[in-house]
C-alpha cells in the first residue's frame, strides 16, 4: 500500500522539496534492510548482544573460532536476503538524478543489488575476506566451501537466529574447524570493519568530498551511535547543509536534524519515489 502524507508529521512535505531539489547524498544504516529480514542492532526489537572487537578476533584462536562457527551458520541465510522496497527506492531516486552519493554502513551489499550506484560501502562487505597476516583479499563463497568441507553436517546440526553482522545466535562452537589463508596460512577475518577497528582512510576521505560536493545529506535507518557515520552529519552540519533524518527512535544526530522523521524508513522513501519520479 503506497504511504501518505497524512501517515507522518508534517515534515515530510519539508523533506519532498529538499529531495526535489536534488543533490542529495544518503547515509544508510541497519534499519534500511530490516525489511529484508536482517536485524538492526538498537531497534525497539533488536537484542541485546556483544560484539567481538578486532583486538580479540586476532589474539584468540577461540574467539576465532566462535566467530566463524556462527557466521557460517548466518551467511547462508545472510546471503538469501534480497534487497527491499526502501533499496530499491533509492536506487530509483538516484537513476532520476535527485540522489548522488551513497553512504551506508551496512555490510549486505543490497543497496548494490538493489541497482543502487557510487556506493560507497563504508564498513566493508561480508562477501569479502582478508588475511590478517598476508593482507590478501578472498571471496566468502570461497571460504564457505572450505568450511563447509571442514566441518561437514554443521549447518544441518546447528541453526539460529540471524543477526545484523551476518552471523548467527548459536553457542556450540567448541568443535568447529577454522581453516587458515590459503596463501600464507594465516588470519581470515571478514573485510568488514569490527569493533575496535578503524575505517580505511580512503572511504573517510571519499565520503567527505560527496558530503561536500552534496546540496542535501538524507539519513535513513541508522541510529548513528557509532561515529564513522555521525561524523559526516556533523560534517553536514558545520557546512550548514539541511539534514533530514528517516529512523524509529532516537538518533545521535537528532540535535543537527532539520527535519527529524519517526516513522518507517520503506514506506517514507516508497513515498518519495512515487511523488517524484513518473
Amino acid at each position: 500500500m503506497t504511504a501518505t502524507a497524512t501517515d507522518y508529521s508534517p515534515g515530510l512535505d519539508w523533506l519532498l522539496d529538499e529531495v526535489g531539489n536534488g543533490g542529495v547524498i544518503v547515509l544508510s544504516g541497519a534499519g534500511l534492510s530490516t525489511d529484508s529480514g536482517i536485524p538492526d542492532y538498537r531497534g525497539p526489537n533488536a537484542r541485546p548482544r556483544r560484539q567481538i572487537t578486532l583486538q580479540e578476533f586476532a589474539r584468540s584462536e577461540q574467539f576465532r573460532q566462535r566467530y566463524w562457527a556462527r557466521s557460517f551458520v548466518g551467511f547462508e541465510k545472510f546471503e538469501v536476503a534480497h534487497p527491499n522496497d526502501g533499496h530499491r527506492a533509492i536506487a530509483s531516486l538516484q537513476r532520476s538524478g535527485y540522489v548522488g552519493d551513497i553512504i551506508t554502513q551496512n555490510v549486505d551489499g543490497l543497496q548494490q543489488e538493489a541497482g543502487g550506484d557510487r556506493v560507497i560501502d563504508l564498513h566493508g562487505r561480508i562477501s569479502g575476506v582478508i588475511c590478517l597476516d598476508c593482507r590478501q583479499r578472498t571471496s566468502r563463497e570461497v571460504l564457505q566451501e572450505r568450511l563447509r568441507a571442514a566441518n561437514p553436517g554443521f549447518l544441518e546440526s546447528h541453526d539460529g537466529a540471524i543477526a545484523p553482522d551476518g552471523d548467527a545466535e548459536i553457542e556450540d562452537t567448541a568443535n568447529f574447524v577454522v581453516v587458515p589463508c590459503l596463501n600464507c596460512g594465516g588470519r581470515l577475518k571478514p573485510d568488514v570493519v569490527m569493533f575496535g577497528e578503524t575505517v580505511e582512510r580512503a572511504k573517510v576521505d571519499a565520503s567527505y568530498a560527496a558530503v561536500d560536493a552534496a546540496e542535501m545529506l538524507l539519513v535513513v535507518g541508522s541510529s548513528l551511535q557509532v561515529q564513522s557515520g555521525l561524523r559526516f552529519v556533523r560534517h553536514a552540519a558545520g557546512a550548514g547543509k539541511p539534514i533530514g533524518i528517516i529512523n524509529r527512535g532516537a538518533t545521535r544526530g537528532d540535535r543537527y536534524a532539520t527535519v527529524k522523521l519517526e516513522a518507517g524508513v520503506t514506506e517514507t522513501l516508497t513515498y518519495l519515489v512515487d511523488n517524484l519520479t513518473p
